[in-house]
């Protein structure tokens, strides 16, 4: 048996030794278990809860009897967002953007019902997840099983009896990291199998999966790496596990914290109450309908009337105030998608920053990634808003385009006792509509999408290895 198997299992067996350390990877071992088990119950629980709303919803709306297309206009609907199998796996962003929205006409609203909004305070302590766990709590573990692997050796004053033994210093820090690696591989294997159990889910995507496994891997690699670098500087194991701690704290705790409160200081975002006082502001510059003196409307009147070759509305073959409806719904429409556009150019410049900061820290790289490849980060939020806004611009203006061609002008101006009745359309109208569907981004994007998180976590453990090769280099000097 070579060197640094030797020396790897006389690591693990002192490992195996601590009472302590094995009480706390045991433990390790079932908080991950606990939170794959209640991760997926959880979201299998939300998933059924949406499916059974979105069914409601739109039986609701296909249950509407005769009536005019602008009441439906402004009845809307609701529509959900289905969870993506991963995640299970990281949540993401999604407990706090929603999952829901409400649409109607003339006003964009935003997405509703977040877990953490609909639950107690508690879960704003985040929920226990298997990313959660990996990212956080199995360092942790680590830093306190392999604080004092080479630092020990020092100490005692074994590295240099090892050394006359003809063990070379390189060997002595390969069998460490190898045993350190080791624990981690175990720790990280749980999660890693409920990971797998979702790949046998329906919609689960190979590639994302594949990207989340090795960017973990490399993650706890590189702590497995820093525990060693760090071991080998200090003189004594108090000062490494001292070391570690703070390493552990500023990396997982204070710089994931600081980081989005510098984004949002460089780069303010004006709130939800600002964005609907300027819409509104902006909106009595573009035209009134209501009034026939209005510069837009009175143009946009003698263009309809041109085109259809009259000289009065009463006498176009299409009813005009759906045609004005429209037109005002599709100038509303473009304002709302200016701003959104805006916020949106805001928020990932916002995102920008963080991961920029994310160099300093690997979990702020590895939360990027794994939200990315689960399909829960900003861009995934982003991706059902838009979705959600092209269906109900779709579905406001198929409303109107029934008012312009199923109800006559005449009527629908008309005040006497049976013009109600007769400016209503079928019922059977609504059930023709098509429902809305949440399109998922395929496998490849999710998978590209994480790569620049793994591209940066990747960097983290090059840059660890190097520096630990340095001071292996030193190891076992006097100092």
């Amino acid at each position: 048996m070579s060197a640094v198997r030797l020396i790897a299992r006389d690591e693990l067996r002192m490992m195996a030794r601590n009472r302590v350390a094995v009480i706390a990877f045991a433990m390790l071992v079932l908080l991950t278990l606990v939170a794959v088990a209640s991760s997926w119950a959880h979201q299998n629980g939300v998933a059924a809860l949406r499916d059974r709303h979105a069914h409601v919803a739109e039986r609701a709306f296909d249950a509407q009897p005769d009536r005019h297309p602008h009441r439906m206009v402004h009845y809307g609907t609701f529509i959900f967002r289905p969870p993506g199998p991963l995640a299970a796996f990281d949540p993401g962003v999604d407990a706090y953007t929603g999952n829901s929205m409400f649409l109607e006409g003339h006003r964009q609203n935003t997405a509703n019902f977040g877990d953490v909004r609909q639950s107690s305070l508690l879960v704003r302590f985040g929920q226990l997840t298997p990313a959660f766990v990996l990212q956080a709590v199995a360092p942790l573990l680590l830093i306190f099983l392999g604080y004092g692997a080479l630092a020990r050796e020092t100490e005692r004053g074994t590295l240099r009896l090892l050394m006359l033994q003809g063990v070379g210093r390189r060997q002595v820090v390969r069998g460490k990291l190898l045993a350190l690696g080791a624990v981690a591989l175990i720790a990280g294997a749980p999660a890693m199998i409920g990971l797998l159990l979702i790949a046998g889910q329906p919609g689960a995507l190979m590639g994302p999966m594949f990207v989340i496994a090795l960017g973990y891997a490399t993650y706890l690699a590189v702590w497995a790496v820093l525990i060693l670098l760090v071991s080998a500087l200090a003189r004594r194991s108090r000062d490494a596990l001292l070391a570690l701690v703070a390493v552990w704290a500023v990396t997982l705790v204070l710089v994931p914290r600081v980081a989005p409160d510098l984004a949002s200081a460089a780069v303010p975002l004006a709130n939800r109450l600002q964005t609907d006082i300027a819409i509104a502001r902006d909106l009595r510059t573009l035209g009134d309908s209501h009034d026939p003196d209005d510069p837009h409307f009175a143009a946009f009147k003698r263009s309809v009337l041109a085109r259809y070759g009259v000289d009065r509305i009463e006498d176009l073959p299409v009813n005009y105030k759906g045609v004005v409806a429209m037109e005002g719904e599709r100038m509303t429409a473009s304002l709302f998608d200016r701003y959104a556009t805006d916020s949106f150019a805001a928020q990932a410049r916002q995102n920008g920053i963080v991961e920029a900061i994310g160099l300093l820290s690997p979990a702020i790289a590895l939360r990027s990634l794994s939200m990315a490849a689960a399909g829960t980060d900003f861009a995934g939020h982003r991706r059902f808003l838009e979705q959600a806004e092209a269906y109900r611009y779709a579905l406001v203006q198929r409303l109107n385009r029934m008012q312009a061609e199923g109800v006559r002008y005449a009527d629908d101006v008309a005040v006497d006792a049976g013009a109600d009745r007769r400016k209503r359309v079928s019922g059977d109208r609504w059930r023709a509509m098509p429902d809305f569907r949440f399109v998922a981004p395929t496998g490849t994007a999710l998978a590209m999408a994480a790569l620049p998180g793994l591209a940066i976590v990747v960097g983290w453990l090059a840059v660890a290895l190097a520096l630990l090769a340095l001071a292996t280099r030193r190891l076992g000097a006097r100092r």
